[in-house]
């Protein structure tokens, strides 16, 4: 008769096994993907946030959104720029 502790113990195993390598598999999410590139921007990301991005993500995604935030960037010091001459002269 088998013992059943041991065939819990193996079905376990295959259940973590399986949600560990769903979490791998799944891509990271518009929010994620900006927030990392923020942090990476002014140098704060964590190594636990950097290591699942290297893990998930695609490098195409974050230089699309690097591309968008550093021409926000751009945009916004512009606009604050064209205010402060407008308000000085």
């Amino acid at each position: 008769m088998p013992d059943p502790t041991k065939t819990n113990s193996v079905n376990e195993v295959e259940t973590q096994a399986t949600e560990a390598n769903d979490e791998a598999q799944q891509t990271l999410t518009l929010g994620q993907m900006f927030g990392s590139a923020i942090a990476a921007m002014i140098g704060v990301q964590s190594k636990e946030k950097r290591e699942r991005d290297f893990a998930r993500g695609k490098a195409s995604h974050f230089i699309i959104v690097g591309v968008m935030l550093t021409a926000a960037f751009v945009l916004v010091m512009a606009g604050v720029v064209t205010l402060v001459l407008r308000v000085a002269l």
